[in-house]
């Protein structure tokens, strides 16, 4: 309670904005190498083969190339906060100042207190990235656009007993190829479930209240399983409900498109709708991403008092030591993310445990820190 109202009595002094300063530039020069070391191995090379091999003009290779810095900033901003207050206060452990600063009464905690300010500025900078620019950028580069092969999409009745399963083999934005239908009977069987019809159609058109194939092939069967009538049809209807209709539209061409394209905003829409359909996997995958996108930007102000904390040594200390817990500590966080995707997936864990998981590891090594290095 006592630091929380100090953050609110703050006000920034000249140490403070010699501290800042530092930990600024320092921040500001990591993120620009993370960005350039992230994207130079592949995506540069990609851009520029395509640039001489003539596929894209140099201007829109730099296009491209500018449209990726979003999706990667995202990434960056907690990594740059790390490794920049660890390169300041490295300095100015090594020159003694931090040693002089302690020395005349000033707290480690008053002294790393604007840049704790400054990473939460920076959270609050990495949520917009994440909830407006990344998908701006993914929309410009075309990655918004749903489309796939093979979706599949049962139609249930009231009492939850299956009334048709639709199957999609390729769809685009504006097209809906190669569609199946099989109605289910309404017969009863022990040991299997009953065809009333199957419904083959090379495409079909959404509108406002219902889909509509087109050229449909239509084969009923009897109850003995054996066809009895084929015969075609120019407009056959199905999902006639405006809600549905819409729905499975959405639920079709949302299942191909990552989760960096949605806005906060579109995930948590999308999430009830695949909630209310069922596919329970993909709920919770998106669940997990949604309070992702609002505890991954803690991880700068978590970071920015790590990095403080690995920085402080003694002048003639060893260095090396700060530098490889904090990479091993950015490596650790972005490698084990999709394990704890998978594991509230696959309901291990509940989507927001699987999310504030790494959070709560980073608390934890804030007090083993401070408490190692007597902070």
């Amino acid at each position: 309670m006592e630091f929380i109202q100090k953050i609110k009595n703050f006000k920034l002094t000249l140490l403070d904005k010699f501290v800042l300063s530092q930990v600024f530039m320092a921040t500001l020069v990591c993120l620009v190498l993370f960005i350039i070391v992230w994207i130079a191995p592949e995506t540069l090379f990609k851009i520029v083969r395509k640039i001489l091999n003539d596929v894209y003009t140099p201007i829109h290779g730099i296009k491209i190339l500018i449209l990726q810095i979003p999706k990667v900033l995202a990434k960056a901003i907690p990594v740059g906060i790390l490794l920049g207050s660890i390169f300041a206060f490295d300095r100015l452990s090594k020159n003694s100042e931090l040693a002089i600063l302690r020395s005349i009464g000033i707290s480690f905690n008053r002294i790393m207190l604007p840049v704790i300010i400054f990473g939460a500025v920076l959270s609050v900078f990495c949520y917009c990235v994440n909830d407006k620019l990344v998908p701006i950028a993914s929309e410009k580069l075309g990655e918004s656009q749903g489309g796939g092969s093979h979706f599949v999409y049962i139609v249930e009745n009231p009492d939850k007993t299956p009334k048709q399963t639709l199957i999609v083999s390729t769809f685009m934005p504006g097209y809906i190829l190669g569609l199946t239908v099989m109605n289910f009977s309404h017969e009863k069987y022990s040991d299997a479930t009953m065809f009333k019809s199957i419904v083959f159609a090379p495409s079909a058109q959404k509108f406002d209240d219902k889909w509509v194939l087109h050229d449909a092939l239509i084969y009923e069967i009897d109850d003995d399983g054996i066809y009895k009538k084929v015969y075609h049809q120019k407009d056959y209807p199905i999902l006639e409900n405006k809600n549905q209709a819409r729905e499975v539209y959405d639920l079709m061409y949302n299942t191909t498109r990552k989760e960096r394209v949605f806005t906060n905003h579109e995930i948590s829409k999308y999430a009830k709708l695949l909630k209310r359909a069922n596919f329970l996997d993909e709920y919770r995958y998106f669940k997990t991403k949604l309070y992702q996108r609002f505890l991954h930007p803690l991880t700068c102000i978590l970071f920015a008092i790590i990095g403080c904390m690995l920085g402080f040594a003694p002048p003639r200390s060893q260095r090396l030591v700060g530098f490889t817990v904090a990479v091993g500590i950015v490596f650790a966080y972005y490698i084990t993310l999709p394990f704890f995707d998978l594991l509230a997936q696959k309901s291990v864990l509940s989507p927001f445990a699987a999310a504030i998981f790494p959070i709560i590891l980073f608390i934890i090594s804030i007090f083993v820190i401070k408490k190692v290095k007597d902070l």
